[in-house]
């Protein structure tokens, strides 16, 4: 069983995270929250790291929580991870003119800002796909935590789009952010989630 285990265990390629960069998760992990996850980390320094979910979109809409969107087309939120998990965040590529006190994390890419002046815009009739991308919760780590996972193989570093980023949805980003390191993490993209079921 160990040799197999080691022909399916994937290997971290040696990127160090910073914000703007995704992590992918490993094949195999079987955590609720990072199965098959992305993640995009809005912070990163000594003190530790934080970041949203990309691609976990939960059934409910920002429409039933928020009384003036209830009549606006679904507005989609994503499960961002385990801490905070009932405060909302969001994530956007519109600006700190658009939306003051936004804080840009990497180029083109915000994190949160005037959460009414969001509101005004959404009401203004703008569309939001591809731009603003909502979350409950975040994924947090502590002190050398996101080094330790990594080094431990839970985790491999990429690179996005911020176009990407935005639009994405489901375990088809996953695939695609692993396959697009190339090599053997493309084919480990196709990797069953337990080998030991084939």
């Amino acid at each position: 069983m160990a040799q197999y285990n080691k022909i399916f265990k994937i290997t971290h390629n040696n990127v160090l995270p910073e914000k703007g960069h995704i992590l992918i998760s490993e094949p195999f992990l079987q955590d609720a929250y990072f199965q098959r996850s992305v993640v995009l980390l809005v912070e990163h320094d000594k003190k530790g790291s934080m970041g949203f979910v990309l691609n976990k979109k939960l059934e409910m809409k920002l429409n039933r929580v928020i009384p003036e969107f209830e009549n606006l087309p679904d507005i989609p939120v994503y499960l961002g991870g385990p801490v905070a998990s009932d405060r909302l965040f969001f994530i956007h590529s519109l600006g700190d003119t658009l939306i003051p006190e936004a804080v840009e994390f990497s180029k083109g890419l915000y994190m949160g800002g005037d959460f009414d002046a969001l509101k005004r815009y959404i009401l203004a009739g703008h569309k939001l796909e591809g731009k603003v991308k909502f979350f409950l919760g975040y994924s947090g780590w502590t002190e050398n935590q996101l080094s330790t996972e990594i080094n431990q193989d839970a985790w491999v570093v990429g690179e996005s789009s911020c176009n990407k980023v935005m639009l994405a949805e489901d375990e088809s980003f996953w695939k695609a952010s692993l396959s697009g390191l190339g090599g053997r993490y493309k084919t480990w993209s196709n990797f069953p989630k337990d080998p030991f079921l084939n």
